[in-house]
């Protein structure tokens, strides 16, 4: 029985087609190499949608005298919506537009008035200082630098807000961060276009590429794109809906988000 058990072993060596007996070679299995950092802006980098582009759409509208305050809770719905000229645009197509703007053309030049003006208030807001950069972000972003990691932003934010916070992390650093923002693409997240886009541009693997992110429609435009998913939850999404995040944290630093664990995410894909 044991010379029966032992012909067992041995065949299952056996190279199929072969007269020689020889041991099967073993495959040489490399694991991905991460190679680039992309982070969302709002939510991500800084705690911005409460405390800033939501006073700054309210201003806006107080000087251009509507009749419109957006509530912390109504502006949390409206995040629903990709894209503050969208998100202007849904609210007024819900509850009525002002007087006298009736035709689509003088809706879009209302819309493009107030999100200029939205913009340079959110601008003075940051450069007063009174958002600072959420825990954690600062210290991953200088890890990857110094790695030689390429980094990007890639928000549906208009490209000089998101610009305006990219600098919070120091002149040196921002100038080496590669920012995808506003319109530059049709269609904006949960459609993965920006991702997409990025991934072109940078000539990036999608599965070797780690993004951090905050809202279920960013979390939905990163996976559709092919990329690993990070999830640091920020004020309007703790009750979102992050059931594909490849990790889910309530910040960075909290949630030890160090460099070296998203490597390790690539690394075991």
């Amino acid at each position: 029985m044991a010379f029966l058990t032992g012909l067992a072993i041995d065949s299952r060596r056996l190279r199929i087609g072969s007269s020689r007996c020889e041991p099967r070679r073993r495959v040489a299995v490399h694991a991905k190499v991460m190679q680039a950092l992309i982070f969302d802006c709002d939510g991500v980098l800084a705690d911005t949608e409460r405390d800033a582009h939501r006073v700054a759409f309210n201003l806006a509208f107080e000087e251009n005298e509507l009749n419109t305050v957006w509530s912390e809770s109504r502006y949390g719905k409206l995040l629903e919506v990709g894209g503050g000229k969208e998100r202007m645009t849904a609210h007024f197509n819900e509850v009525g537009w002002p007087e006298g703007y009736t035709t689509e053309e003088s809706q879009q030049e209302l819309v493009k008035k107030l999100h200029l003006r939205k913009t340079e208030l959110f601008g003075k807001l940051i450069s007063e200082g009174k958002i600072p950069l959420r825990p954690g972000v600062q210290s991953l972003a200088d890890s990857a630098s110094k790695k030689g990691l390429p980094i990007a932003v890639c928000s549906t934010s208009n490209e000089k807000a998101v610009a305006q916070i990219v600098t919070m992390m120091g002149p040196e650093l921002a100038s080496s961060i590669a920012i995808f923002a506003g319109d530059i693409v049709p269609k904006k997240k949960p459609s993965p276009d920006i991702y997409n886009l990025a991934t072109e541009k940078l000539n990036l693997d999608p599965a070797a590429t780690v993004v951090i992110e905050d809202s279920y429609i960013g979390l939905q435009a990163a996976k559709d794109a092919g990329m690993n998913c990070v999830v640091t939850k920020s004020t309007y999404t703790l009750d979102e809906d992050f059931a594909r995040a490849d990790r889910v944290v309530d910040d960075l630093d909290s949630g030890a988000v160090t460099l070296e664990s998203l490597e390790a995410l690539v690394s075991n894909e």
